[in-house]
């Protein structure tokens, strides 16, 4: 079975006005799959900025995007009605669809579970949320595990991002029939470059939330490395440096440029990973980390806690791993890198990530469970 299948894209998290980077990778799974399905994006969205319900349409080829904006309130049972409401209300624009792809099980694989009791609609579920890693279980409410748990097991198929986040998601007595799909990395963007900076140049690329992505022990590990390295950059993109300002200060850089960018497109992005001297990836937890495989298919070496995708990679000579909140592990292996810097193959590391990550190959994998969700049914 190949013919053409559309698709609704159930999404608990998605770019929109609120939240501009929110769920951005689940936005990449949606346009890899409209290149070979029609995708029809369904987001709701609390918000102070409107006084009544909206909803915002965008089409491109093959993907049609479905915002909706509802007034904020306090009330929880008030907000579930007008969350239903716009769900029902863009719906009706959506039409007949022939599977959900749930993103992120709750709070939208409810809608998920409501398609399959009243138009018997198989659905499969893709999952990012950290709250499930084994090591984050105690975040979960009793609410959520309740209907997680049900959720899952009526899907089709869970596709959690990755090995470490699927055993989690077990752990937490979540059971399915789960099949492991990664996160898309656009190999047409991240490219490699021989545009290297001619200063040794660290950058780092998150949110910047130090609970999980561990800022500060950068900050401190990037004060100890000016006994070490005479001139160097360190770049901290996706925020500003106000959270840290105070360590900052304490830590009295001399000869170290420390340097916050906001956030910016794919495609500046990927200039800053192809200048990069090094990735550097400290985290806490992570589910997947799409950083780091954007950085290797731009050329450029990543370090990496044992925490995410490269976790599951066999060893390769691009990347190297250290444990969690090691600073004196992640100043070795930066001075390693910046002594004896490995010699690397970009093309081959570009296609390492093609083969695993591009769009085509995510758009493939997906489609193979979609066929498979459909004849059953039939």
């Amino acid at each position: 079975m190949t013919k053409k299948l559309h698709i609704l894209f159930l999404c608990s998290w998605f770019p929109s006005k609120e939240f501009p980077t929110n769920g951005d990778f689940i936005q990449r799974h949606a346009k890899a799959i409209s290149l070979q399905h029609t995708v029809s994006v369904l987001h709701i969205v609390s918000t102070k900025k409107v006084a009544e319900t909206s909803i915002e349409k965008s089409t491109e080829t093959n993907l049609t995007t479905y915002v909706g904006y509802i007034k904020h309130t306090k009330n929880p049972i008030l907000k579930a009605i007008r969350f239903y409401k716009t769900y029902q209300d863009i719906l009706k624009q959506i039409g007949d669809f022939d599977l959900t792809h749930v993103n992120t099980l709750f709070p939208f694989g409810l809608f998920a579970l409501h398609q399959k009791w009243k138009h018997q609609k198989p659905f499969l579920i893709s999952e990012h949320f950290t709250g499930y890693l084994n090591d984050r279980k105690n975040k979960i409410s009793f609410f959520q595990k309740f209907w997680s748990k049900r959720i899952v097991r009526k899907a089709s198929f869970v596709c959690p991002v990755s090995v470490e986040l699927k055993n989690g998601m077990i752990q937490n007595n979540l059971k399915g029939n789960y099949f492991t799909v990664g996160n898309v990395v656009d190999t047409n963007v991240f490219i490699p470059s021989d545009k290297k900076s001619n200063e040794f140049t660290i950058v780092h690329v998150s949110g910047l939330n130090d609970e999980q992505k561990n800022i500060s022990g950068m900050l401190k590990v990037a004060k100890q490395l000016e006994n070490e390295i005479e001139h160097f950059s360190w770049k901290f993109i996706g925020g500003t440096s106000e959270k840290f300002q105070k360590l900052i200060t304490d830590l009295e850089f001399k000869t170290a440029k420390i340097e916050f960018i906001n956030h910016v497109s794919q495609t500046e992005l990927a200039t800053h990973l192809q200048k990069a001297t090094i990735c550097v990836s400290f985290s806490n937890y992570e589910t997947f980390g799409i950083v780091m495989p954007e950085a290797i298919a731009c050329g450029t070496f990543v370090i990496a806690t044992n925490t995410g995708i490269l976790n599951e990679i066999k060893s390769q000579n691009f990347f190297s791993l250290i444990p969690k909140k090691n600073t004196n592990a992640l100043k070795n292996e930066i001075i390693n890198q910046y002594k004896s810097p490995t010699k690397l193959d970009s093309e081959k590391m570009h296609f390492f990530v093609k083969q695993q990550f591009s769009k085509e190959i995510i758009a493939d994998t997906f489609s193979n469970l979609y066929y498979k969700m459909i004849n059953k049914q039939t």
